[in-house]
């Protein structure tokens, strides 16, 4: 074991990992610069999934082109490796968990889910890989990076990446006190509408089907205040 760790200390010295360090973090930045002009069209993947897929895409290539330098050192090799692909393998890894990826992503409504976390999904796999390689400093290193940046991200709103996407229809009735009672409230909750579908019915009631963003929950204790201050609202559905 002693033997082992020394060959990787020799493969890869501690100077290459800062340098890979350095790697990773310009390209989580690179990824953030894409993903905020993606946000600025309110697109579903914003700055923290370009973020993830960017960082773990550098992390990945990293561990596929220098993991494996302990495998020969000075023209040595340990028993069984010479000739071996072990980088084939990584590969496989690299493209099957984007299958368990896939499968935490759906649609609600007219938005998409879970993006964020397949990223995150497929990002834990790229640490897992360096560690596995022995690459500890940077492996440990991009998981700091991405618990940070996913903690400040679901903090703070950057680039409205951080706002929730929702359907929500409510049925009123069809006056202009109605009217500009929801459009006031929509307002005050600063929600920015982004599709709408709009009924009129024959009792004289008005249909709106809306797809919104807003920065936070909508709590129920609200929607009820709000319904009992307007009993021209007859439904509300989010």
């Amino acid at each position: 074991m002693l033997e082992l760790f020394a060959r990787m200390n020799e493969a890869t010295p501690l100077g290459y990992q800062f340098a890979f360090l350095i790697r990773v973090l310009v390209a989580t930045l690179c990824g953030g610069a894409v993903g905020y002009e993606r946000t600025k069209r309110l697109k579903e993947a914003g700055i923290r999934t370009h973020c993830l897929v960017c960082c773990a895409s550098a992390l990945i290539m990293i561990v596929s082109k220098y993991a494996f330098a302990d495998l020969s050192v000075d023209g040595l090799f340990f028993p069984g490796d010479r000739g071996a692909d072990p980088a084939r393998i990584a590969a496989q890894v690299v493209s099957g968990i984007s299958f368990i990826g896939l499968a935490v992503i759906y649609r609600n409504g007219s938005t998409l889910k879970g993006l964020t976390t397949a990223a995150g999904i497929w990002a834990t796999a790229g640490i897992g890989m360096a560690i596995g390689a022995g690459m500890y400093p940077i492996g440990i290193a991009t998981t700091v990076i991405i618990i940070l940046m996913q903690s400040i991200m679901h903090r703070f709103n950057i680039g409205n990446d951080a706002l929730a996407t929702r359907d929500i229809n409510i049925t009123m009735q069809d006056t202009p006190e109605m009217r500009d009672a929801f459009l006031a409230e929509l307002k005050s909750m600063d929600v920015s509408v982004i599709g709408s579908h709009i009924t009129h019915n024959n009792d004289g009631t008005v249909n709106y089907g809306l797809t919104v963003k807003f920065s936070r929950e909508i709590q129920f204790e609200e929607i009820l205040a709000f319904m009992d201050s307007h009993p021209g609202i007859k439904n509300i559905a989010m």
